[in-house]
Order: C-alpha cells, then structure tokens, then sequence
C-alpha cells in the first residue's frame, strides 16, 4: 500500500506525534505508515483520512495490485 500521509501531514505542518496523537496511535506507527513499513487498520485509515482533510480513503491511500491478491 502506497501512502500520501506524509505528503498531506507537511503541507498541513503537523508533525508525526500530532498526527498520532490525535488518532490515537503513536508517533512509530505514523512513521511506519508513511515508510511503508505498515498497513492501516480500515479504521485507522478512515481516521487519518479525516484528520489530513479528505472524505474518501482512496484520496490518501492507495492500494497496489499486490496488495489485494490472494
């Protein structure tokens, strides 16, 4: 899964803790988002969609063929 939160995050200027703070995660899980390193929960997607701004999850993450084969 590809990700624009970082992107998002800065032109926002909220760091990673902010971000984390206030969807509840911690600061390592933003950081894991934004490297790729972790895939949301379809909650905490929604949450972090919500928080940069967007409605649809599809604004600010995408998923990759590889993603969603079995």
């Amino acid at each position: 899964m590809k990700t624009k939160v970082r992107y998002y995050r800065q032109e926002l200027g909220m760091t990673q803790k902010e971000l984390g703070k206030k969807a509840g995660v911690a600061r390592q899980t933003i950081n894991s988002l934004e490297t790729g390193k972790y895939n949301p929960s379809l909650l905490l997607a929604y949450k972090i969609t919500l928080l940069l701004g967007f409605d649809n999850i599809h604004d600010v993450f995408t998923f990759e063929d590889e993603d969603i084969k079995d």
